[in-house]
């Protein structure tokens, strides 16, 4: 029998980056709306890229087409 394929999830594609690793890079929750009352010292905080915990590895990597 062979593996099965997974088609790559056009969102994810969108929202994740693979590193040279294998580590996923994602995006900071807030970043997209009521940014008037938000700080800009914060809002550059939320600017910044950051891994994505290993708990979502498997998830991220079959949305992806990796595994």
């Amino acid at each position: 029998m062979k593996k099965q394929k997974y088609k790559t999830s056009s969102a994810a594609k969108k929202r994740f980056k693979v590193t040279k690793t294998g580590k996923f890079l994602r995006r900071k929750a807030g970043k997209s709306h009521l940014l008037t009352k938000k700080s800009p010292s914060r809002k550059r905080f939320l600017r910044a890229k950051i891994v994505a915990t290993k708990a979502d590895y498997l998830l991220i990597s079959k949305m992806l087409g990796l595994s």
